[in-house]
């Protein structure tokens, strides 16, 4: 029989096929194969047919838009939200509506056009981290933006519309509803437990190590136990921090490093495969609270796709359990 296991966080339920658990065989996703880089706008030489950069780590010497750069920051060309203008909230009878007033940046992680995460240095890993903070505390300074969303489309299944591999960084004037939702949860859990519910799913985790998939001094990447997808992975710091981009200079070697440890022991198991990643943090300029929210970095790799059942009920199918998941990814070897 499948079970029924409940998110402590948002309530959400999922369904967990523990009898006939799907194998990694057992799995037909739509493989990514990159086409090479072609005429790529983000790959070395090609500075010109990008917007102008907004930020760059480059060589001594190099002049801006230009080659000679290791990780750079653009606007992007076809932005969801414009930085000028007012936000001008108003009502138009029942609805609420706005300006698309934010930022839409693209972080180009380096210049090699084929080159994911898991196949960069660690020290190039670690610029790519320390770029996004710079990139999120800038637009932290702009009081008309309240979250900071950071994710990565890796793949054309989980819907990047450029090879080369990127970060996207999108500034928005509200909180978005799944992440209020999550904030919500954490916060009754606070006030229940005065503790935060992401310090218990570490404690739990830490303990069962059933789901554990590799740990470091600063960091345990797992598999949840309300995993939603097949093969769900978190990465969460083990020392409580609202915000990602607080981290410590010791912080940031040992996130690039597991980084990229979850990303090749997946890529293994699943070869050419597509994902995203978005990393959770706590709101801005006045609408978060440290002291019951935690960030992490949530995994969702391809491999199955959302339907009509889980359009009409919220809820999700995991064919494959997280603790089964975590048993084939520790399986695999450096």
């Amino acid at each position: 029989m499948a079970e029924l296991r409940r998110d402590p966080i948002v309530g959400r339920w999922v369904i967990v096929d523990t009898d006939h658990p799907s194998s990694p065989e057992g799995f037909e996703y739509e493989q990514y194969i990159p086409k090479g880089a072609g005429v790529c706008p983000f790959c070395y030489g090609n500075e010109s047919q990008t917007p102008p950069e907004i930020e760059c780590f480059r060589q001594p010497g190099t002049a801006p838009n230009t080659s000679g750069w290791q990780v750079r920051v653009v606007s992007n060309k076809f932005p969801a939200l414009q930085v000028e203008g007012e936000l001008d909230r108003r009502g138009l009878g029942i609805y609420d509506l706005s300006n698309g007033i934010g930022a839409h940046e693209v972080l180009v992680e380096s210049p090699y056009h084929m080159k994911d995460i898991s196949d960069l240095l660690n020290k190039e890993i670690e610029d790519v981290v320390r770029m996004s903070c710079r990139r999120s505390n800038d637009l932290s300074k702009d009081k008309r933006f309240k979250y900071i969303m950071i994710f990565r489309n890796y793949g054309s299944a989980a819907g990047a519309s450029l090879e080369h591999p990127h970060t996207q960084i999108v500034a928005l004037p509200m909180i978005p509803k799944n992440v209020a939702e999550e904030i919500s949860g954490a916060k009754n859990y606070f006030d229940y437990r005065e503790r935060c519910i992401f310090f218990f799913f570490f404690m739990q985790e830490t303990q069962e190590k059933d789901r554990i998939i590799f740990e470091n001094k600063y960091f345990i990447s797992f598999c949840p136990f309300v995993s939603r997808f097949p093969f769900e992975l978190w990465i969460m710091p083990k020392k409580h921090s609202g915000y990602y981009c607080q981290m410590s200079e010791e912080e940031i070697p040992a996130l690039a490093s597991i980084l990229k440890d979850t990303i090749a022991r997946i890529k293994k198991v699943f070869v050419n495969l597509s994902y995203n990643y978005i990393i959770h943090t706590s709101p801005i300029n006045g609408d978060g609270d440290v002291d019951y929210y935690h960030w992490h970095i949530e995994f969702m790799p391809k491999l199955t796709r959302v339907a009509g059942f889980e359009w009409g009920t919220g809820f999700y199918i995991d064919p494959t359990s997280p603790e089964l998941a975590a048993q084939y990814l520790k399986a695999i070897k450096d």
